[in-house]
């Protein structure tokens, strides 16, 4: 009777060990499983140059769906997270883009390339 109560309070000590160990991973930068993969957070996207603001570092583009921004297609003005990637493009390429919410209500493109 004894090794059974043994065994039973063994048994409880490692059933509640488990989910503290689980946050203890999760506390330290694992990843839950539906974290989305940053591939998927900023998916390519075709669109249009319609407009290049050099100065600026903006161009403006029609552009399908942006499912990472929960944003339907429009046509809108972008800054760049990097101004050379206007090297090369003018009005009326197609491109393919990745963007990103870069706070304060303002969007960034953080790739762009032109399209076949």
């Amino acid at each position: 009777m004894k090794t059974r109560s043994l065994d039973l309070v063994a048994a409880l000590a490692l059933a509640a060990a488990v989910p503290a160990l689980a946050q203890h991973h999760a506390a330290h930068g694992a990843a839950p499983a539906s974290a989305p993969v940053a591939a998927e957070a900023a998916a390519w996207v075709q669109g249009e140059v319609r407009r290049i603001d050099a100065a600026n570092a903006r161009v403006t583009l029609r552009h399908g769906d942006i499912p990472n921004l929960n944003m339907p297609p429009m046509t809108m003005a972008f800054s760049l997270r990097d101004p050379a990637l206007l090297q090369g493009l003018k009005v009326g390429d197609k491109v393919r883009f990745t963007a990103v919410d870069a706070g304060g209500g303002q969007l960034a493109i953080t790739a762009l390339e032109k399209s076949p």
